[in-house]
């Protein structure tokens, strides 16, 4: 694994400021610096797409069909549980993808307990906080 990508969905930008109790209080800039650092001591490449808005990210999955991505570590946000447009775009690219949330989904609002979206990924992640990034890191190291 040589280049990885990590997409996160609405409001992930808003971590360390939204709701300090569930998300932590390292901030956005902070946790993908400590992704970078792990990246970094691996070899791996790595680039970091946030959006708001699920066209963005279906556009952004696409995008990584084409330009080499090997991997990619998606936290769909509240997308994860009812876009299916993100699960087809997810299904389309044929790259491997592990679902990380940094919250246990399955200890929280019971709409929160189903994903639609991973079921097409390689698995899911959650519950570690920002370290739900780095085992999916780890994960797909090890299984690609």
């Amino acid at each position: 694994m040589k280049k990885i990508k990590v997409i996160n969905g609405p409001n992930i930008n808003f971590t360390g400021i939204r709701e300090k109790g569930v998300y932590g209080n390292l901030t956005f800039e902070d946790i993908n610096e400590k992704i970078k650092e792990k990246c970094d001591s691996m070899g791996i490449e790595v680039s970091f797409f946030q959006s708001n808005y699920e066209g963005a990210l279906i556009d952004e999955l696409q995008k990584s069909y084409s330009d080499n991505t090997e991997g990619i570590i998606i936290n769909p946000g509240a997308f994860t549980h009812y876009s299916y447009a993100l699960r087809d775009a997810i299904k389309s690219v044929n790259i491997p993808v592990v679902e990380t949330h940094m919250s246990n989904i399955h200890n929280r609002e019971e709409f929160r307990h189903k994903s639609v979206t991973a079921p097409v990924c390689i698995g899911q992640i959650c519950g570690f906080g920002y370290f739900s990034y780095i085992l999916g890191i780890d994960a797909l190291c090890e299984l690609f």
